[in-house]
């Protein structure tokens, strides 16, 4: 049910929501990244989807907001210790862990838990890696890091074919 309703949201909302703003969100203590973010599956049932983002926290405790290009925040998951939701237009929804979520609102599993550690650049200490000519693979994708500088974070997966870009904001 959801799985649709993210990316229609996004959709929705950078139509018609431009004169609402997202309330500044209370810090968490972690990482915090921000910027944009653009999903894409292919297959059978291709989809894409892309936001601006505010990533805050870690693996254990955080945030992810995903707003339209005016700023209007269209959904967050927060998750802690025995907790992940999903707050929306549509009220909230709770989960299991961070891939179930990932899975019912994105339609595949993307590693948030490993996000953290790849949007810097390096592999998340939770699994082992292998080292390759653009990055490491991890989990089974694929870490580009070549233009990390810039940066630009280029993820994929090759079966089935899923495609994460992040954009980062200049800290």
């Amino acid at each position: 049910m959801i799985r649709g309703a993210l990316a229609a949201v996004i959709a929705a909302a950078a139509m018609l929501g431009g004169c609402a703003t997202r309330p500044p969100l209370p810090t968490l203590e972690g990482d915090r990244f921000s910027g944009r973010l653009a999903l894409k599956v292919e297959g059978e049932a291709a989809r894409s989807m892309s936001a601006g983002f505010e990533l805050e926290g870690g693996a254990q405790r955080g945030r992810l907001s995903l707003t339209t290009p005016l700023g209007t925040q269209v959904a967050q998951a927060r998750w802690s210790p025995g907790e992940v939701v999903l707050a929306g237009s549509g009220g909230e929804r709770v989960y299991g862990d961070l891939d179930e979520l990932s899975r019912d609102a994105l339609g595949e599993s993307v590693p948030l838990v490993a996000l953290f550690d790849w949007l810097r650049g390096r592999p998340w200490a939770g699994a082992p890696s292998r080292d390759t000519a653009a990055g490491f693979e991890q989990l089974g994708w694929e870490v580009d890091r070549r233009k990390a500088g810039e940066g630009l974070i280029v993820v994929t997966r090759q079966a089935p074919a899923v495609t994460l870009r992040v954009k980062l904001d200049a800290s």
